[in-house]
């Protein structure tokens, strides 16, 4: 029964998003299936025999590719083998990290394994020869972690507590950096405690479960007395989402001495790892008796992404109490969905475009009917929304009221109102809505600099008023006369360009150029506009245009779109003179007048 309600679920939810399953490809109802390199029974999982026999037939490397290869492919059935970082540990000094390693070469080259590499390997094909099998989780049974650290990593086992004994769920290892083999025996035990609860989450968030070790000075972790502060600051790393409830002076404290369970032992999984150190059964209890827990008009949720002791209280609160100790809202405040499914089935009805899509539904596969309201088949299904105010009204509840929207920006507001409507152009609309949001512009930080003053360039009057002078180069290969530059200047009204090819870009090449072929022969301009170069900032060109009364503009730096029109020159002239040229092309000076005639 549960199997067909599930299937149910999926089947509508593949169907909601226009998903096609091939039937010759699906199994339904088995009992026991292979999937991505798995064999899946019921409450039991093993890793593919066809796969474990490749990886027991593999010869020993002889390169360094062939060692790690062999080490990535075990490594995709770590979590079935306990202390796999600190097994295959002489394995990785051949994996290739440099790039001078990762050529085929390098790789290919033949190699000699250590004795400590070909132990290591020899072990690693000793444990895929047992039985490797995990439970799948229950959630309905109790969780328990299992930790160790050795010198060079950190090893948890996962397990349950079934009523023929603890069953593992899933083994994890880590190899130390560096800085962390250097840690204090107390610090890697308990780092071995945080990693596994880290990479657990989803396994445990929301529930109850104990950790054990065979580290006796772990004991106090959940006490007052802290062993030092880095114990202390992984200890309560979100110790400002918690609830306020005692520190743990009535945990289960248990130790049994036994001999440590290394990760480096053959007989790891074997060994009946120590009692439990720390557990949480007196939550329940203690938040019982707290009389600021209560529920606001509604079953609370639990977030799954919270580890709090009193969680389990939480989850499971199905009692309306009178009192409330939360801050009072209005109503308007607490509003989720705007509009009653009535309203906007009537406004629905009300718009040409939507009332065409119901009357043609067969036509279109990206929506469906439910209750003759027209939905868009998403992840959850969205509602559609008809042309009007009701658009606006949507944006300004998920994004202006306090309650559902607090001013955030545009991405958490898009996804709020993706989850629950629709509308063609839904996203731009909403862009545009918050860009426009006075509010969030008067209130939202600037993360970059502010804009300088801005000061344009006024267009020029007449002809004459407005020269633009552009150095380019340098230009390869050298013409037979030595240049290698070219200095243009173009009016801005007219586009009249005047250019010459010359072996230097110096002030005084331009002073020189600007006198006797722009000034002694078409008169003197109003304005100059050029770039910020040393040949056009010297002291010589700034007194030339001084003395002569001409006006000296500059572009902004590292802005050349504000002497545009000839950089844009520049482009053109670069393509036609190579079109003209010689092959060898050193004779693109005796094609210039050509092109600047043209």
């Amino acid at each position: 029964k549960e199997h067909l309600i599930h299937l149910n679920d999926i089947l509508n939810r593949l169907n909601y998003a226009n998903f096609r399953l091939n039937v010759t490809k699906c199994q339904i109802a088995r009992t026991s299936i292979d999937y991505l390199g798995h064999h899946i029974e019921h409450r039991s999982i093993r890793p593919n025999a066809d796969n474990i026999r490749a990886l027991l037939e593999t010869q020993q490397p002889t390169s360094a590719k062939e060692a790690f290869r062999f080490v990535k492919a075990a490594e995709y059935y770590r979590k079935f083998i306990p202390g796999f970082s600190t097994i295959t540990q002489p394995l990785h000094q051949y994996a290739p990290t440099t790039k001078e390693q990762r050529t085929k070469k390098s790789q290919a080259t033949p190699i000699t394994l250590s004795d400590d590499a070909i132990d290591a390997f020899n072990k690693l094909k000793r444990i895929l020869t047992n039985d490797l099998v995990l439970r799948i989780p229950d959630q309905n049974l109790p969780f328990k972690i299992q930790t160790d650290a050795s010198k060079i990593g950190v090893g948890a086992v996962l397990v349950q507590t079934h009523p023929n004994g603890d069953l593992p769920v899933a083994y994890l290892s880590k190899k130390f950096t560096t800085t962390q083999m250097n840690w204090p025996a107390t610090e890697q035990e308990c780092y071995a405690i945080i990693y596994a609860i880290e990479k657990w989450h989803k396994y445990l968030d929301g529930q109850s479960f104990s950790i054990e070790t065979d580290h006796k000075p772990l004991l106090p972790l959940n006490s007052k007395q802290q062993l030092n502060s880095k114990c202390k600051h992984n200890i309560v790393a979100d110790y400002l989402s918690r609830s306020p409830v005692d520190d743990g002076s009535n945990d289960e404290d248990d130790y049994t001495p036994t001999r440590s369970a290394s990760t480096q032992t053959d007989d790891y999984m074997k060994t009946k790892i120590v009692a439990p150190v720390i557990t949480r059964n007196y939550a329940k209890q203690q938040v019982a008796e707290r009389s600021d827990l209560h529920s606001v008009d509604r079953t609370c949720e639990m977030d799954t992404r919270k580890r709090n002791v009193d969680i389990e209280v939480v989850q499971s609160c199905d009692t309306h109490y009178n009192q409330c100790h939360t801050p009072v809202v209005t109503n308007e405040m607490q509003q989720i969905i705007p509009f009653t499914w009535e309203q906007l089935k009537e406004a629905q009805h009300q718009d040409e475009e939507i009332k065409n899509i119901i009357n043609n539904i067969q036509n279109h596969k990206k929506y469906f009917i439910k209750d003759s309201m027209l939905m868009k088949k998403a992840c959850p299904p969205a509602q559609v929304i008809p042309k009007g105010r009701i658009r606006s009204d949507i944006m300004k509840i998920y994004h202006d009221t306090p309650a559902n929207g607090a001013h955030f920006g545009r991405d958490r507001t898009i996804n709020k109102i993706q989850q629950r409507y629709f509308w063609p152009g839904m996203i731009s609309d909403i862009r545009n809505f918050i860009k426009s949001c006075l509010i969030c512009s008067q209130n939202n930080p600037l993360r970059k600099k502010p804009p300088g003053a801005l000061k344009p360039i006024k267009p020029p009057d007449g002809i004459w008023q407005l020269l633009t002078m552009d150095f380019r180069g340098p230009i390869t290969p050298i013409t037979k006369n030595g240049n290698k530059y070219i200095i243009s200047l173009t009016d801005v009204l007219s586009k009249f360009i005047i250019t010459k090819a010359v072996r230097d870009c110096t002030a005084t090449t331009a002073a020189r150029f600007l006198f006797d072929e722009v000034i002694l022969k078409y008169g003197t301009p109003k304005c100059i506009l050029t770039d910020n170069g040393t040949h056009f900032t010297a002291k010589m060109m700034t007194e030339l245009l001084k003395q002569i009364g001409i006006t000296h503009l500059y572009s902004t730096r590292y802005h050349p779109m504000t002497n545009g029109q000839i950089e844009r020159f520049n482009a053109t002239m670069d393509a036609k003179i190579a079109a003209l040229s010689n092959e060898k092309r050193t004779s693109w000076d005796e094609k210039l007048p050509f092109v600047t005639f043209n």
